[in-house]
């Protein structure tokens, strides 16, 4: 293989497809990154078994030919060469190592055959389906902070994504939950995209996603199966292994009754809970909230180091009540609010409570109170 290309295309191709490698790798040829030039590209890519990034990027191929080096390492020395460089990547006869030369820079990396590498892409999918990027950002961005990162109960590591009847209508949904609270966001649902299974997309996928994602202007190529997601993001596509898990009944948790409104400027009412929160203790981040008649008291006691109390004013007609939330997860939920105000629906200290967005965004939030 005998291959030269600009180093910014080479880095940018790199950038997506190194982060799949994990650093600590019992199986060598999972450290690698494959590398495949023909016609007039070079096409690469990483797996960690479970998730697999492809990118083909311009390239002016003199020999046509495919091998596998280390992927962080590769990436290091492309990031460290100067802009506007071209790199010339070229393998030994025998196949044993590859020379990157660019300027009077030269590296010699040890190759590993392209033969071992393994393929995740095997399998054919049942529904196909496009979606404008800015749909399915939002659908990733909304959600994902509430996903669960405890082992135990692994069918809560991601976001299910699934179609439902809503409104009369049939909307493309997501939902993540960690128990705590619990997020969901829908869009219309796209062609295709009618009857296809429930999938729990895994965390590091999403993480991943979110990244890639950084032209909302693009449409989205997804295709699923039982098991595994594809999406084509431009030049890049990504393949993945689906949670094997039943999401459970998230229906059942979204408070139907709250009759309670609470509507609060949602940045006067994050910065107050911000402030407050310091002084609460790491362990129990309880910070309550005391409602009366247009008026929000929020206290934050921590037996080690003091107590502070803010006022916020607030639009409320009710009886006056008290409930305590984790701070983390209220500042957490109101970061994801693109409205002026948020909506918070109460019941009682004891029950969940629903948050909506005043903006025209298809999201709500259900939040568990804590003991204060």
């Amino acid at each position: 293989m005998r291959i030269t290309l600009e180093r910014s295309n080479l880095l940018k191709s790199l950038n997506h497809v190194h982060r799949v490698v994990e650093r600590r790798n019992t199986i060598p040829i999972l450290s690698n990154v494959l590398l495949k030039a023909e016609g007039a590209a070079l096409d690469m890519k990483a797996t960690d078994l479970d998730l697999e990034i492809t990118e083909s990027t311009a390239a002016m191929v003199e020999q046509a030919g495919a091998t596998t080096v280390p992927a962080h390492l590769l990436y290091e020395i492309v990031r460290k060469l100067p802009d506007g460089s071209e790199v010339a990547l070229a393998t030994t006869p025998d196949g044993g190592s590859m020379t990157v030369a660019s300027g009077r820079s030269k590296f010699s990396l040890q190759c590993l055959p392209q033969a071992d590498f393994p393929d995740l892409t095997a399998g054919s999918f049942t529904h196909s389906f496009k979606i404008k990027a800015s749909d399915f950002k939002m659908l990733i961005d909304r959600t994902q902070f509430a996903i669960s990162t405890e082992e135990t109960r692994y069918y809560l590591n991601g976001i299910f994504l699934h179609t439902i009847e809503a409104s009369g209508a049939l909307k493309l949904r997501a939902v993540a939950t960690d128990g705590h609270r619990l997020a969901r966001a829908d869009v219309d649902a796209p062609s295709g995209s009618e009857g296809m299974p429930g999938i729990i997309i895994p965390r590091k996928t999403v993480g991943e996603l979110q990244k890639l994602i950084d032209n909302p202007d693009l449409v989205i190529g997804i295709e699923i199966s039982d098991s595994k997601i594809r999406l084509s993001i431009g030049t890049v596509v990504l393949t993945s292994k689906l949670i094997d898990g039943t999401f459970p009944d998230y229906q059942r948790v979204i408070p139907q009754a709250n009759d309670k409104e609470m509507r609060v400027d949602c940045q006067t009412f994050a910065r107050a809970v911000d402030r407050v929160s310091t002084i609460s203790s790491e362990r129990g981040r309880a910070v309550k909230l005391a409602l009366s008649d247009g008026q929000l008291l929020l206290t934050v006691n921590n037996p080690d180091s003091g107590s502070a109390t803010e006022e916020v004013a607030v639009g409320y007609e009710n009886d006056a009540m008290e409930i305590g939330f984790n701070a983390k997860y209220l500042l957490d939920i109101t970061s994801q609010l693109s409205g002026d105000d948020a909506i918070f629906l109460l019941a009682d200290a004891g029950s969940p409570t629903l948050i909506r967005d005043t903006a025209g965004v298809d999201a709500l939030y259900v939040l568990m109170p804590m003991r204060v």
